[in-house]
């Protein structure tokens, strides 16, 4: 006679064991209706699975993140791939897992399939969701459920199958599988491979979607494995909802910055290269005035700048761990002699280890403390290919990455300090809507648990009076020591993880990062991982992004075009070039950065295409101008701010490259 305990505390007792279906009926109609799948302790499971024993149960809707999850997939395993599987009767169905704004399925066409052909696969979508067709959990025997697939030619199937039951991934020896009732395919029924929780019925799923693009995606994220066509299909509760994120999408699509890079002249990608960008001389400006305005930043905040060897001896990353744990990430150098590998060494992944090697050298004691030690450390991880995206994923990058050596009671002080940098940081380059999230410790970990209550209470005290909003995130601490993540809100309303600050008594062991207490012992120190912008590349595509190639006039790679109307203004277009030059106003590469356009284009064609180059500011220099000293201003937006003289657009720009406006 199982007790129920429903989130309100309320508590109900059945007769027996029940249902979440029978418990949803038993609360209401209404609920029973719009009920999706149940959590029974913490554990997910369908409505219709058997609840024999006193629990916490919570009732999911597509109201719930978790339900509307659930119907996602329910709708890409039951609905896509069904109707996949009726008009390509040769497809053969790899995986379908949800994402943010929906799902996908990868799968293995005979012959390719374009764009063009998604209309038909969403219509027909549409016309199996309109059948009251139930959807039922099964436990397979995994061979009975191999000579299924076999029949429907799914041999990526066959392969999921035989993995689980090599790495004991079975339930009572058994392999979960869902059975659209009724539903033939082929003349086969349709029986799809999943841990669930689905739907009951196919009317459960009220969600609108849409299939809205085709990408490439290897089997298993393997460049080496057969390619597969993957399927993307957006999902969302209400059409309202669907209609602002297909909005939001377009919006990225014109923000791309893998376009804007090369149309801007920024950068460029190529595949003798991958994941690694080209920059171009633009491109390499920005770079530049974002490191140099980081550089102010960190030394007003107390660090020391230092750089450590790139390619590094498998000694180190056996002592810090990072050879039994991230082996796949690295990339390896072999020092051979005679045909024979004689040693091994490593392309720096990350910069921590170095850094503790830095600090190690000579004796430190709690009156050295805290030691803030800041690179630009250029790193190399050998990601798959098939995960690689512009910027914002890539194989070499540089973080700007510091670490902070400190004692325990100074957590909470470098974290209030960690935390007025980056608000700094982040309101001079624009982004004022940011959250934090503290992840807190997770089931597996180390260290004692006065340990990890003091270091949480630190981050949370730091956040608090910082006053940043913040949100808890309970177990996703590291296995070390708890973390706080900055997550940015752009433009147009996306989320990035970018600044973070992470503790970490655990390396500082390892490595033997030890200082002298006031009594005297040799104890380690408390490490603290910190990066503002996260890596210097992925911070740019989300820059360029946000402000859609349009950089504020202190960041832009050229700050002013200069166009004289004819070739008779030549010669005052380079006085002008000259003065703008060689003025007070300072910049990571110089005086105001400028080009004069001398080709042979008309006047206003030459503005467009300062226009189309988002060029903050537009110099025309006709007769006029000339003899009176002084330059007609547009910006880029088209607002024609009239003929000034020089000596007061030079104060005006200073001004804004000054503030960063």
């Amino acid at each position: 006679m199982p007790r129920l305990t429903l989130p309100d505390g309320s508590m109900r007792e059945y007769n027996g064991t029940t249902t979440g279906a029978e418990v949803a009926a038993s609360i209401g109609a209404g609920l029973a209706k719009a009920a999706v799948a149940i959590v029974v302790d913490g554990k997910q499971q369908d409505l219709s699975e058997p609840i024999a024993k006193d629990a916490s149960i919570r009732i999911l809707t597509v109201k719930d993140p978790e339900g509307l999850e659930v119907v996602r997939h329910s709708l890409t395993a039951q609905v896509l791939a069904r109707a996949v599987k009726e008009l390509y009767p040769t497809a053969r169905l790899a995986i379908g897992p949800t994402i943010d704004d929906g799902a996908y399925y990868d799968i293995a066409f005979a012959a390719p399939i374009s764009s063009d052909d998604l209309p038909k696969l969403e219509a027909r979508m549409k016309e199996i969701l309109t059948e009251d067709k139930a959807v039922m959990r099964e436990l397979w025997e995994p061979e009975d459920l191999n000579k299924h697939f076999a029949k429907t030619g799914d041999d990526f199937k066959q392969r999921l199958i035989d993995g689980a039951v090599a790495k004991g991934e079975l339930v009572n020896d058994k392999v979960s599988a869902y059975r659209q009732v009724g539903s033939r395919v082929n003349g086969v029924e349709f029986v799809d491979l999943c841990r669930g929780p689905h739907v009951p019925n196919l009317k459960n799923i009220t969600l609108a979607f849409t299939l809205s693009n085709l990408a490439g995606a290897y089997w298993q994220g393997n460049s080496e494995n057969e390619q597969l066509t993957r399927i993307y299909v957006r999902a969302f509760a209400t059409q309202k909802e669907l209609d602002a994120y297909l909005f939001m999408r377009a919006e990225a699509e014109k923000r791309d910055h893998r376009k804007l890079g090369p149309a801007l002249d920024l950068f460029h990608f190529q595949d003798n290269a991958p994941g690694q960008p080209f920059w171009h001389p633009k491109g390499w400006t920005v770079y530049l005035e974002l490191t140099h305005f980081m550089r102010k930043k960190l030394s007003a905040h107390g660090y020391q700048e230092i750089n450590t060897p790139k390619l590094v001896h498998k000694s180190l990353y056996e002592a810090s761990g990072h050879w039994a744990n991230y082996f796949e990430d690295l990339f390896l150098v072999k020092e051979e002699k005679e045909g024979k590998v004689i040693d091994i060494y490593s392309l720096k992944p990350m910069n921590c280890p170095c850094h503790v090697q830095v600090f190690n050298h000579g004796i430190k004691s709690y009156r050295d403390l805290p030691l803030r030690l800041a690179e630009f450390g250029s790193c190399m991880r050998n990601e798959a290919r098939g995960a690689l995206h512009g910027l914002m994923r890539v194989i070499g990058f540089t973080q700007d990455d510091a670490h902070i050596f400190c004692t325990e009671d100074q957590l909470q002080a470098e974290a209030l300090g960690f935390c007025s940098l980056l608000k700094e940081v982040y309101a001079d380059l624009g982004f004022t809507d940011y959250y934090v999230r503290l992840s807190t410790r997770p089931e597996k970990r180390i260290g004692t648990e006065e340990l990890w209550d003091k270091a949480e209470a630190a981050l949370e005290a730091a956040v608090k009076a910082a006053g940043i909003d913040w949100k808890l995130n309970p177990g996703d601490g590291a296995f070390y020591g708890p973390k706080l993540d900055f997550v940015l809100r752009d433009s147009i309303g996306r989320e990035w993880q970018c600044g973070t600050l992470q503790v970490d008594p655990n390396m500082p062991t390892r490595l033997g990062a030890l200082y002298t207490n006031e009594a005297g012992a040799r104890v380690p120190c408390m490490m603290l991982h910190r990066a503002v912008l996260g890596s210097l590349e992925r911070f740019m595509g989300i820059y360029i992004e946000n402000c859609e190639g349009k950089f504020p006039t202190w960041l832009a790679p050229i700050q002013a075009v200069i166009i004289p109307i004819t070739d008779g203004q030549n010669a005052y277009a380079a006085e002008v070039q000259a003065l703008l030059q060689g003025s007070s106003i300072v910049t990571a590469t110089g005086g105001l950065r400028t080009e004069i356009d001398t080709s042979s284009e008309r006047m206003q064609k030459k503005i467009l295409v300062a226009q189309q180059q988002k060029v903050p500011y537009m110099l025309v220099v006709g007769k006029a101008e000339a003899e009176a000293g002084t330059v007609a201003v547009r910006l880029r937006d088209g607002t024609d701010l009239g003929a000034m003289p020089i000596g007061v657009f030079l104060q005006r720009v200073g001004l804004e490259i000054a503030s960063r406006s």
